[in-house]
């Protein structure tokens, strides 16, 4: 037999030996379907647009147990609570692992939930002392009925005192002022589209600001994961904790502008033991949603849910429900983490290729370990098997000159 006929079966033989998949591109299949605890509301909510699907890819973000439209709860967990709301994730925003949640990844509307984007892409760049004139384009499109901080056109208002305006009375008004002037010369669109730069920074996939103030807008839409990414970077700051935290807040008086008060509206401060601060929303689209975050024996959890009813708990029944069951794990209890940004978009792990239907890898799989080492040991006897040739050739012609 030939030297390279040899080297063919000595190749052909190795690559085809079986072995076991090293990893893959592949993306991670979705974790098994497990329907969430639920409690039917009193009344049905009103027909809403199905929300856009979700790509495998932004599934797989913070780990793969997490990739379901159902429950994710750790292994030997308590049973979640059954609640009215349609998601929600309980996180540890120290150590950032996510503890559970329902339909983590799931588009949904935020409601005023989204001013903790604005807060976290606008406050790490506006001087809080600095004295901003209210416009009639920032109070126009507003409806009166809806929430205000009550700032009037032509007024003049500090910073820290729209932070306030914004996080205490979810101020539709002190949103667009802020949006407005974080924007620049691009005005409140451009406040809006740094809102989307900044959820692009965290990871928040799923997010997308069309209003700074969460009052609906066209293709709004964020999850409970993104909620505890954007959760985890506010209040990371110890200005927006203070913020957060105010109960009452005294807006002073300027020139032509009368002082006025506001007190904290609807949180769990003082209602649930280590709240450090909580926000609240709701439109018709969007249902009950909040995002809050509570300490205990040195833990600090957050809560983000989202398409909660007012009955029989409400949003803020359900959050204290969330994170009593949170706060009872173990403190290494996790299903997943929050993702940082100074990772890549889009987490893709690298997973064990699975065998298909007739038990050969998947299409796209990689190599397995056996077929590289074997591609490597062919390779080298087939350039013995060449180098053993020519020296008995050569031997052969210096014994024949």
């Amino acid at each position: 037999m030939t030297v390279a006929r040899i080297s063919a079966v000595v190749l052909s033989a190795l690559l085809t030996t079986p072995g076991v998949a090293v990893g893959s591109s592949t993306l991670a299949a979705s974790a098994p379907y497990v329907p969430c605890p639920a409690v039917k509301p009193p009344a049905p909510p009103p027909a809403a647009p199905s929300p856009p699907p979700v790509g495998p890819a932004d599934l797989a973000v913070g780990g793969e147990t997490l990739a379901t439209a159902g429950l994710a709860i750790p292994a030997g967990a308590s049973m979640a609570p059954s609640v009215t709301a349609t998601s929600w994730v309980v996180a540890d925003l120290d150590s950032g692992a996510v503890l559970g949640g329902c339909g983590p990844h799931e588009h949904r509307t935020p409601a005023s939930v989204q001013k903790m984007l604005l807060a976290a892409a606008l406050m790490p760049h506006l001087d809080p002392a600095q004295v901003v004139e209210v416009t009639r384009a920032d109070l126009q499109d507003l409806d009166p009925a809806s929430s205000l901080m009550g700032v009037v056109e032509g007024g003049r208002y500090s910073v820290e005192s729209l932070w306030l305006g914004l996080l205490l009375k979810s101020g539709n008004d002190a949103a667009n002022v802020l949006a407005r002037l974080g924007g620049g010369t691009a005005g409140r669109q451009g406040g809006v589209q740094a809102m989307n730069d900044e959820a692009h920074r965290l990871g928040a996939n799923q997010t997308h600001a069309a209003t700074p103030s969460g009052l609906d807008g066209p293709g709004q839409y964020t999850s409970a994961y993104d909620l505890a990414l954007i959760a985890r970077a506010t209040y990371a700051r110890a200005d927006f904790r203070r913020y957060i935290a105010t109960r009452v807040a005294e807006i002073p008086a300027k020139p032509g502008t009368p002082g006025f008060s506001i007190t904290h509206d609807n949180t769990l401060l003082d209602h649930y033991p280590g709240t450090l601060g909580g926000k609240t929303g709701f439109t018709d689209l969007a249902r009950q949603t909040y995002v809050g975050v509570a300490e205990r024996n040195g833990r600090r959890l957050a809560v983000t849910l989202l398409g909660a009813e007012t009955a029989p708990l409400g949003s803020l029944g359900e959050a204290a429900a969330l994170l009593d069951w949170g706060f009872a794990l173990p403190p290494d209890a996790s299903v997943g983490r929050l993702v940082t940004p100074d990772e890549k978009k889009k987490d893709r792990p690298i997973t064990e290729v699975r065998g298909g239907l007739d038990g050969h890898a998947e299409a796209g799989s990689s190599f397995s370990l056996a077929a590289i080492l074997g591609l490597g040991a062919a390779v080298v006897l087939a350039v013995l098997l060449v180098t053993a040739s020519w020296r008995q050739r050569a031997t052969r012609r210096a014994a024949n000159p």
